[in-house]
């Protein structure tokens, strides 16, 4: 529901003491980071998480070992009094998810490498005949597990990465929205022919703009079928501090503003309890719209109809404008987002506010009834806070502005808040900007959040990169822990810093392996004078 807030209908499932979907609130959940093995510290882990506000938490299980780890981990977990479910993460390993399958409230499947061979970015062809039997082969593995779940009251989350679809699928679909679509859907199948319906499904990616379009395609997907599985929203590798905030805001906000999502998990490369705040922050913001006064919904226009037909400042026709970076020197009128669409009698910029809970979609509805009225001139959004925690503000006004931007409303932004001088009003409309894709003013990095999988300390690595590279603009670096969403998630990116072992790094140009399993020492300088090689024009500080 764009303009009237509504949470999509979804049947819930249970995950140990708590309910994903129905009626229940959205579900906060967060990642450890911990050597699974290392049962102690998991532990630990997990109780900070919770603690902070986390209700659910993950736990990477390569193998057997770290299923029956897992096990323990939850056993000490209740011998100190918390009652929080856990969930295990598998990848390549079904004989680890069959284990999990008795010793964690949830099992986290990736239907790209669950039973597919792992992605070797090479070409395959498949005739129908032999596409089919591979899809038959879903079900000869999924079916004994599905059923061994139901045995033991576990459930699933069917969890697609933009950065690990099969070969398969990828050779049929390509690298997009349909293919992680239907690498879901195969695996739904299977679950509605054996009627195992505790089942939650996530669709993510880096790309915001990617990872919202999935959803939607999705959900659309799902009611075309009379399915109403719960889903779990994240953006996938956003990175730390603000940026990875932001983006994190932009991506799960958009959706959560639409009524999507049961559970999410804003996925930072900091320490994991850290995520929460952020997460609570985003959930109670969106949530707070329940009941809202009703919007007026055009007549004959159909929501995002505006996309593309407002003009852009003028002087600023390559980009969309953020009030406090560009300081445009036009003349502004004001509209108010609650009153009747008038002839403007200019064709100068409008900048339209509203003071309604629900301020982005009422400021969308308007800019819809001025478009249907056969008016362009360009829009800035202006929304208004007051908040004295800067991470809140980079939230709220993230997830709103998420909402507007990939939707394709807005010539321009602006965030008010008397709390904060212009300088940092102009970094996070740029920030905005920059993390729905749509001006990119600064480097872009895509970072793991890292878990038990990674064999370097990433937090500090990415600080590392990020001081090395930070003055390269427009360029998009990934730092990526393992190989698991590595080389696939930062698809996109001009760069990657992959680890590939104890102490191990490899170093790739877009998709292309340029250096494998070189030194650690030598990764960054590595990274750095290959950079320069490709780039000679490009000014690069020298490390200190």
């Amino acid at each position: 529901m764009l303009y009237n807030y509504q949470r999509r209908d979804t049947h819930e499932v249970k995950v140990g003491c708590i309910g994903i979907g129905g009626s229940n609130r959205v579900v906060i959940q967060s990642m450890a980071n911990t050597d699974t093995n290392a049962v102690e510290d998991s532990a630990e882990q997990a109780i900070r998480i919770a603690e902070a506000g986390g209700e659910l938490v993950r736990f990477t299980t390569q193998g057997v070992r770290e299923a029956l780890s897992l096990g323990e981990i939850r056993e000490l977990i209740r011998k100190k009094g918390y009652s929080f479910p856990v969930s295990a993460d598998v990848h390549f390993n079904p004989k680890a998810a069959f284990e999990a399958a008795y010793t964690a409230d949830k099992v986290r499947i990736n239907p790209g490498n669950f039973v597919d061979a792992a992605r070797t970015f090479r070409k395959l062809e498949f005739t129908d005949e032999e596409y089919a039997s591979e899809i038959g082969k879903i079900e000869e593995t999924l079916v004994p597990f599905l059923r061994l779940c139901k045995e033991n009251g576990t459930a699933v989350r069917l969890g697609v990465n933009h950065g690990s679809l099969s070969d398969r699928i990828m050779s049929r679909y390509g690298d997009t929205p349909a293919g992680m679509v239907e690498s879901v859907m195969e695996f739904l199948d299977v679950c509605n022919k054996v009627d195992f319906r505790d089942v939650v499904i996530s669709v993510k990616a880096s790309n915001t703009s990617v990872m919202v379009e999935t959803v939607r395609l999705l959900v659309k997907r799902m009611a075309e079928n009379g399915m109403t599985y719960p889903l779990h929203l994240g953006v996938t590798e956003a990175g730390d501090a603000e940026d990875g905030r932001i983006k994190s805001a932009v991506g799960i906000g958009a959706l959560l503003a639409e009524g999507i999502g049961d559970t999410i998990r804003v996925s930072l490369s900091e320490p994991p309890e850290n995520e929460i705040p952020v997460a609570i922050t985003l959930r109670d913001h969106i949530a707070s719209r329940e009941g809202h006064p009703h919007i007026q919904e055009p007549s004959n226009v159909l929501p995002g109809a505006s996309r593309d037909r407002l003009r852009k400042v003028k002087g600023f026709e390559d980009r969309i404008v953020s009030m406090h970076a560009d300081s445009p020197d036009d003349i502004f009128f004001l509209a108010d987002a609650s009153m009747p669409v008038k002839n403007p009698e200019f064709s100068g910029p409008l900048v339209i506010k509203s003071r309604h809970i629900n301020a982005p979609a009422e400021i969308m509805s308007y800019i819809d009834r001025f478009v249907a009225a056969g008016y362009t001139n360009p829009i800035v959004v202006s929304l208004e806070y007051d908040d004295k925690d800067i991470d809140v503000l980079r939230v709220k006004a993230g997830a709103d502005f998420g909402f507007l931007l990939l939707n394709g409303y807005a010539s321009g932004i602006e965030v008010v808040d008397s709390n904060f001088d212009d300088a940092v009003l102009a970094d996070l409309e740029l920030g905005i900007l920059q993390a729905t894709r749509l001006r990119m003013s600064k480097t872009e990095y895509i970072a793991c959040p890292s878990c038990g999988r990674t064999l370097f300390d990433l937090q500090k690595t990415l600080k590392e990169v990020k001081e090395a590279t930070r003055e390269m603009k427009g360029l998009k670096i990934g730092v990526m822990g393992c190989i698991v969403n590595g080389p696939g998630e930062m698809a996109d990116a001009d760069y990657g810093y992959v680890g590939a072992g104890p102490g191990r790094v490899s170093i790739y140009r877009g998709k292309d392996l340029i250096k494998k399993n070189i030194p650690a020492e030598e990764a960054l300088p590595a990274l750095i004078d290959l950079i320069r090689s490709d780039r000679p024009d490009m000014v690069i500080p020298e490390r200190r």
